[in-house]
């Protein structure tokens, strides 16, 4: 395994985030199927059909992407939360869908370079304390030529609704553990990905990103 470089200390930011999804679980279902319906409607399906090979999804919560995946994709999946995980696994049990689903930090993958072919992130980078880290970590285990597939809520571009993110902000920051302003075009950029294919919607909120690893 490449051993690490220096990087941010984030592990007390990273267990309050651990127990904020711990007390989210029960709730998450339900929360966020409402939000997908406003915001998010097809994403997950945009996402997981362009999958294929060796796929990791990091952060699955509870693991509501798994029906969408095409049947070829050998899926590997890594959860924060251990109340999400066990969600995860009941779903995927009454799924009957084949997938490696284990604890894990998107931080520090313990995985080897060049292991996946895809890499997959649904509305998880606002909420990895140092979610720069976890775009690099992503570059590092997919393979030359690897996708890396990203549906996310983002800073808008449009001034009013990006005011009013900001004045939301530090709310969601301080009880979800939620970034309303991220944006991860920059650290894709900054990790050596080219992004091929980008789509915004809903006042700019909404990303959907196709970005690739280069081949050597």
């Amino acid at each position: 395994m490449c051993a690490m470089g220096a990087r941010t200390d984030t592990s007390a930011e990273t267990e309050r985030v651990r127990r904020l999804k711990d007390r989210d679980a029960p709730n998450y279902d339900r929360r966020i199927g409402f939000m997908e319906r406003i915001l998010f409607e097809g994403g997950r399906e945009w996402v997981c059909s362009q999958a294929q090979g060796d796929v990791l999804e990091i952060a699955f919560g509870t693991a509501r992407n798994l029906e969408h995946y095409p049947a070829g994709a050998r899926l590997t999946g890594i959860e924060l939360s251990p109340e999400m995980y066990a969600i995860a696994k009941r779903r995927q049990t009454e799924l009957g869908r084949e997938a490696d689903l284990r604890l894990g930090d998107a931080q520090q993958l313990e995985f080897d370079d060049e292991s996946f072919d895809t890499v997959v992130s649904t509305l998880s980078m606002c909420e990895i304390p140092d979610y720069g880290q976890a775009i690099h970590e992503a570059h590092r285990v997919l393979r030359p030529g690897g996708r890396f597939l990203l549906l996310e809520h983002v800073r808008s571009p449009s001034l009013p609704v990006r005011l009013g993110q900001r004045l939301l902000d530090p709310l969601f920051v301080r009880f979800q553990g939620d970034h309303l302003l991220r944006e991860p075009l920059g650290p894709l950029a900054d990790a050596g990905f080219d992004v091929e294919r980008l789509e915004r919607s809903k006042w700019g909120i909404v990303e959907r990103v196709f970005a690739r690893k280069p081949q050597r």
